[in-house]
């Protein structure tokens, strides 16, 4: 087996292995069993083209394959673009005499992690307690990693639970699991958990992977305080040396609205900077609506050097920077040089332009770049239209969106509440009537706006009309104070927000109690004076509320980030970092 060792590290291509695989054969060392397991392991994990085919064909050769024999060719599959055949695989091996291993069965759930399938992880599970193999780490470690990849946070968690004794990887696993599953705020806890020790037996630190974790829920929660407890673990750990480590600081300080912390991360980082670190604060620049910053960094980026060179990536991030700043003509002009710098277009190049034409209500040029796109337009770039010709109320061109949009089958709730918000902002009530009338034979629901606010670790959720938090009177009571008071700096309700054919008294109401609000006045009676409130809304946030934070923010001498499904709104004095435009 040695002799076949030694001979594998030579063969860097598919051509080579079939020399190899001769050689086997004409010596008769392919019979062998330990030098036939290992040239079929290197066969199927090999990355050269074929050889996964290559090995598969040996082994339907093999008469009587063992263990071994069947593990190379399931990993082989495992790491495959198509996971799921390591299934078809097993279960060829579970009718035959051999049994499966450990290995097996770890080669199996990664197979099961990769191709997000729940039902075999379940399965596998009763066959790793069938088999006793329940007491190893390694496996256990590996089947809750596949619970987690696969959406099962609660077998996930259990088997944490259960585990006798967990090791960095388990921990790790169920904390990005956590994070990547919808469920920032537990994996902060546990993280928190893991460097505190308080309910489980912990002694070891964290390492890169566990605060790529952490930070990624800070991210999603816009949890600075959190997130900067985090740096100071990372700081304090000599974990900030790590490239990928600063990248995701950079990302976590930019989605929790503090620009200026990212820069600075950026600009002091103690490893060197790769392509995703330029491309992380380029997008940082765009989200929060300083198009200007971005393009300098962009430019300055294809003038540095930097290896390699400006990607789609970054090419999507600075037209990103350009739509959120309305930088038409920039971004169109970026938009056209791609091609000339190498750099291909997909259809999120295209989705982004067609969103700048769009919002600077050239509806007519975004048509037509759809139109002529050599790929087929998803239905993103349809919706995209479809909500330009909302806001500059063009009812010929969200028809036609509309249309395209029925064309491919889509029932976003967002498609036909743009259309109805168009008619209704026409007082087209006949129009919304059918749209709704649409949705109700569909059963399309519409999406409920919601905002929700952080506050000593714990997220307070509103909805619009909100009456179920306990303090929820005295947030009314303050959202009658800002009514008053804003109105005498001239605030008139924007009441074509309110698109109900309702009276204006009414719409007025609806206008007052929408989410954000909610969300601002909760902190303003939850925090000391001068303090910074945070908000997250699911939506866009709406032209009414956007004026009312505005004014809120000069009156309270608050300064009030609002991120909304596509940027951040800083609030400072009376202004909003998006300059109006978003």
């Amino acid at each position: 087996m040695a002799y076949v060792e030694s001979l594998l590290p030579k063969c860097t291509s598919f051509p080579r292995s079939k020399q190899l695989l001769a050689h086997l054969l004409t010596t008769g060392l392919l019979k062998l069993y330990p030098s036939r397991a290992k040239f079929l392991d290197f066969c199927a994990t090999s990355s050269a083209a074929g050889s996964l085919s290559n090995a598969a064909a040996i082994f339907r050769g093999v008469p009587h394959p063992f263990t071994n024999d069947w593990n190379a060719i399931i990993r082989g599959y495992a790491q495959s673009h198509h996971p799921i055949d390591a299934v078809t695989w097993y279960l060829s091996m579970s009718r035959a005499p051999c049994k499966p291993d450990a290995l097996t069965c770890s080669f199996f759930l990664k197979a099961c992690a990769r191709a997000l399938a729940r039902l075999e992880t379940l399965q596998m599970h009763a066959q790793v307690v069938k088999f006793g193999f329940d007491a190893d780490v390694l496996l256990q470690t590996t089947l809750l990693d596949a619970y987690a990849k696969c959406g099962d946070l609660d077998n996930s968690h259990n088997m944490f639970d259960e585990m006798s004794r967990r090791d960095i990887a388990s921990w790790n696993a169920l904390i990005l699991g956590l994070a990547q599953g919808n469920k920032p705020h537990e994996a902060l806890e546990l993280f928190k958990e893991m460097i505190e020790g308080k309910n489980y037996q912990c002694d070891m630190q964290a390492n890169e992977v566990t605060v790529l974790g952490a930070l990624s829920a800070c991210s999603q929660l816009g949890a600075i305080k959190e997130g900067d407890k985090v740096c100071d673990y990372i700081r304090m750990q000599s974990l900030d040396k790590n490239e990928i480590v600063c990248n995701a600081v950079i990302d976590m300080y930019a989605k929790c609205g503090f620009l200026e912390k990212a820069y600075q991360v950026f600009e002091d980082m103690k490893c060197s900077r790769n392509l995703v670190t330029w491309n992380t604060m380029i997008m940082a620049f765009a989200i929060h609506g300083d198009g200007v910053k971005a393009l300098e960094l962009f430019n300055f980026m294809a003038r540095a050097g930097v290896e390699p060179e400006p990607d789609s990536v970054s090419y999507l991030a600075a037209l990103c920077a350009c739509n959120h700043a309305g930088m038409v003509d920039e971004g169109v002009s970026l938009f056209e040089s791609m091609e000339e710098r190498g750099v291909s277009k997909n259809v999120k190049h295209y989705g982004t332009v067609v969103d700048l034409l769009g919002r600077a209500g050239r509806l007519e040029a975004a048509y037509e770049i759809i139109e002529s796109m050599p790929m087929f337009p998803d239905a993103v770039l349809w919706q995209t239209l479809l909500g330009a010709s909302k806001i500059y109320g063009n009812v010929e061109m969200a028809e036609k969106a509309s249309r395209k949009l029925v064309e491919m089958g889509s029932s976003h709730c967002g498609d036909f509440v743009l259309l109805s918000n168009v008619y209704a902002a026409h007082k087209r009530w006949n129009d919304v009537g059918r749209v709704r009338e649409a949705m109700k034979n569909r059963d399309v629901k519409k999406l409920p706006g919601f905002s929700y606010i952080e506050l000593n670790g714990t997220i307070f959720k509103f909805y619009n009309g909100d009456q179920s938090h306990p303090d929820w009177k005295e947030i009314y009571t303050k959202l009658e104070e800002i009514r008053y008071r804003i109105r005498e700096f001239g605030y008139v309700p924007e009441t074509n927000y309110v698109l109900h054919d309702i009276g204006h008294e009414e719409k007025e109401n609806a206008l007052c109690y929408h989410s954000e609000k909610l969300a601002v006045a909760f902190g303003l009676i939850s925090t000391d004076d001068g303090s910074l409130i945070s908000v997250n809304k699911n939506l866009r946030i709406c032209g009414d509320c956007h004026v009312v934070i505005k004014l809120i923010s000069k009156l309270y001498d608050r300064e009030i980030i609002v991120r909304d499904r596509t940027r951040f709104h800083r609030f400072r004095d009376g202004f909003c970092s998006c300059k109006d435009y978003w």
